[in-house]
């Protein structure tokens, strides 16, 4: 398995344990302002998918209907989580399907915060929603932290042990 079909299931992984964690905040705590880059824990998780949505819908070449990186998918953890789990699973089947030629493959794209095109490798830009989901987690485990809520280990060597 590559590296990157290895990190869409630990993603997966990943995200169903944050979750777990995430339905123990009372529903105050998951929608306070926190001062993170998006506010609250919901509207975090919400941003997350959102940027999901936009690169997966580059990878792929298709339009997801992402205009903002505050969009809001979805209004309730129930809801949200239906659809990250969806999320998850498409992302564990793009990746699967592209072949390593297609992987290298540059792609164009118009970025939603800036005029012009761009264009990246598909690999990369999959490499860029593995990293930004890990920087907008870590917002949210600190949220946790500071709310005492416990949560699973969420790193690597504890994903590949259970695959054992």
């Amino acid at each position: 398995m590559h590296n990157l079909a290895l990190m869409a299931r630990f993603n997966a992984w990943v995200n169903q344990r944050l979750y777990d964690a995430v339905a123990s905040l009372p529903e105050e705590d998951y929608r306070r302002d926190r001062g993170l880059f998006f506010r609250s824990v919901h509207d975090t998780l919400n941003h997350i998918l959102v940027v999901d949505r936009l690169w997966t819908g580059r990878v792929s070449g298709r339009d997801r209907g992402i205009r903002a990186l505050d969009q809001r998918l979805q209004d309730d953890l129930s809801s949200l989580r239906a659809a990250r789990e969806t999320e998850d699973r498409d992302l564990i089947a793009l990746v699967d399907g592209l072949t390593p030629a297609q992987l290298e493959q540059e792609q164009r794209y118009r970025p939603i915060t800036a005029p012009g095109e761009l264009s990246l490798r598909r690999d990369h830009m999959l490499m860029s929603l593995f990293n930004h989901q890990t920087h907008h987690r870590g917002q949210v485990t600190a949220a946790l932290t500071q709310s005492g809520i416990k949560y699973a280990d969420l790193d690597l060597p504890y994903f590949l042990a259970e695959r054992k």
